[in-house]
């Protein structure tokens, strides 16, 4: 029996301490599993931390990754938002060059994938999208023959959504 690699969403609440990242980071690198996508940030608890890992893997691997995780002392809570109906969101923030002749093809594709321009110059806008993963990669190759200048994404964020906890969506 084999068994399929798929994109998996965990996430964490962690005590916000020093050393907790390097940690959960090691526990990773330690074991061999590699991180596709990797976000802190606090809560509405200055003492506790949200941790989105997004990875690659099997059922049993995900498994496995969840219980270390419940080891370590600093860890409050390990949810796998995937398993369940969950919101995620990644943000991406993007240069593009834009010549004169083509800001306004540019700014109409920018419209229709959901992007907002946030920052214009005589070469280049600056857009953001914020959207799931899959869409932020489709709408990084929908500007790539225009020439991207510089580009930065946030990583996947994901709550699950309480009220359908035994569901699969990728909203």
């Amino acid at each position: 029996m084999t068994h399929k690699k798929k994109r998996h969403i965990i996430s964490l609440l962690v005590e916000n301490k020093f050393g907790v990242l390097a940690k959960v980071a090691g526990l990773f690198s330690i074991r061999g599993y590699n991180i596709d996508s990797f976000s802190v940030g606090p809560t509405d608890d200055p003492t506790i931390s949200r941790m989105t890992v997004v990875v690659h893997g099997d059922e049993r691997t995900v498994e496995q990754i969840t219980k270390q995780l419940n080891k370590l002392i600093d860890v409050v809570t390990v949810r796998v938002p995937s398993e369940q109906k969950h919101i995620e969101k990644e943000l991406c923030l993007m240069r593009v060059h834009t010549s004169s002749k083509r800001r306004t093809e540019v700014t109409h594709l920018a419209e229709i994938a959901g992007a907002r321009i946030i920052d214009v110059r005589a070469a280049s806008l600056l857009l953001e999208v914020l959207d799931t993963e899959d869409k932020v990669t489709q709408f990084i190759e929908l500007m790539k023959p225009f020439g991207i200048q510089e580009i930065a994404r946030s990583g996947t964020v994901a709550l699950s959504n309480p009220d359908n906890a035994h569901t699969s969506s990728d909203q």
